[in-house]
């Protein structure tokens, strides 16, 4: 069985007018540009009236070499949210207006195909390598894993803060 290990855990919270649909296509553009594999978990969405609240989970994942996986899990938490029209340079923009929470964790897996599983001496091996001969390496993963999370908020809150100080 492969083994998780939770590296990071980010969260961005934020209030006020942006846009939805731009956002959700800015999260999947860059997990999509760096390369990830994408699964969305969940989707759903509550009308209340005019308002809605989403939540939205995405498992994304990406091989870093055949030992070691980096798996980054998103939850969106949108809550009442409604349509605003803005008027930006004289021009009239249909926008959103609502709370967003984004919970980010990125993980760093090893051995993502359990290839060392299959006899108890492959086992051993395994926890003999992770132990001595890779754990600098291990720790440069861990890094990247580090890395990825926190530009993938960067690139979210840069995202939010553009939209919501015009």
């Amino acid at each position: 069985m492969a083994e998780k290990e939770q590296v990071v855990k980010e969260k961005i919270t934020y209030s006020g007018v942006f846009d939805f649909k731009g956002f959700y296509a800015c999260a999947h553009k860059w997990l999509q540009n760096e390369s990830y594999g994408l699964t969305e978990d969940k989707y759903s969405e509550k009308v209340a009236g005019n308002a809605k609240d989403i939540v939205i989970e995405w498992t994304a994942s990406k091989k870093l070499s055949d030992y070691f996986k980096i798996e980054i899990k998103v939850k969106f938490d949108i809550a009442e949210l409604t349509d605003v029209e803005l008027e930006i340079d004289g021009r009239k923009k249909k926008a959103n207006k609502g709370k967003v929470d984004v919970d980010i964790k990125g993980n760093l897996i090893r051995d993502p195909d359990s290839k060392w599983e299959e006899a108890p001496v492959w086992r051993f091996l395994r926890d003999t390598y992770n132990k001595y001969v890779i754990p600098k390496r291990a720790d440069d993963m861990g890094d990247k894993v580090d890395g990825s999370v926190k530009d993938f908020k960067e690139e979210l809150k840069a995202y939010l803060d553009l939209l919501g100080k015009r």
